[in-house]
């Protein structure tokens, strides 16, 4: 068979989803993914997924997830032709923790945004076949790649019947009108950004933050006293024989 026709092939495989002929299966399924490429790949999701879950902490209406299997039918399930992506957020959904994430348990509800960590051995499906599902079968609103290694990023929006690229702002982020947040490379990561271009921190970051605030705090603070201090010796008042008050 050539290059052509298998791939040709497995888009197919991947489309030919007829509503009738799904019996749906078990919905305790456990996730079926395989080990990731490397520990940027695995950094990388951890990251996303952090990042989202603590600046969302208050609200209880969504699910993002990384690595894990999206079941979507049997016909999907038996072929074992696709598995999960590697970050997908869901909108509008009940905010705790699952063993897969299977559409008919979840009121078919499919991913409103998908990322995928492209490498050398994943690239052409991400690109491809993976890409088709998402635009024609999934009908996923908002799908994004990343390559941890070379840094190449895009993303696309599905306007009318297909992908359409995502133009960048002037600072290279790329805005997500599902989640109402960006995208975009900090230190050769993929992080998410507010809709004005600010960096979301971690939680460690913002405590590295608000101890070196205090830290200043406390050095000006202490700047002070001793400018007092020399400006009362400077009158012939010496501090330590101050009364206390």
């Amino acid at each position: 068979m050539s290059q052509a026709t298998s791939e040709a092939t497995e888009t197919t495989s991947l489309l030919e989803v007829e509503d009738e002929d799904i019996q749906f299966p078990p919905c305790d399924l456990d996730s079926d993914e395989p080990p990731l490429d490397t520990d940027l790949h695995r950094n990388q999701i951890d990251l996303l997924i952090r990042l989202l879950q603590a600046w969302w902490q208050d609200r209880q209406d969504f699910y993002i997830s990384g690595n894990l299997t999206v079941y979507y039918n049997e016909q999907q399930l038996k072929s074992r032709d696709f598995r999960g992506p590697d970050v997908f957020v869901v909108l509008g959904t009940e905010k705790k923790n699952r063993r897969s994430w299977a559409i008919w348990q979840e009121g078919g509800k499919y991913p409103n945004l998908v990322i995928e960590l492209l490498s050398s051995s994943t690239a052409k499906v991400d690109k491809g076949a993976k890409k088709t599902l998402y635009q024609e079968v999934w009908r996923v609103p908002e799908y994004y790649w990343f390559h941890p290694d070379t840094l190449e990023f895009a993303g696309f929006r599905l306007v009318g019947g297909g992908y359409e690229v995502i133009a960048p702002t002037d600072s290279g982020n790329l805005p997500s009108e599902q989640l109402g947040l960006e995208l975009g490379i900090h230190e050769q990561q993929l992080r998410w950004f507010t809709a004005q271009g600010d960096l979301i921190p971690l939680p460690e970051e913002v405590e590295r933050q608000r101890a070196e605030q205090e830290r200043q705090r406390a050095e000006q603070a202490q700047q002070r006293l001793e400018q007092l201090e020399n400006f009362l010796r400077s009158q012939g008042i010496e501090p330590d024989q101050l009364p206390d008050l």
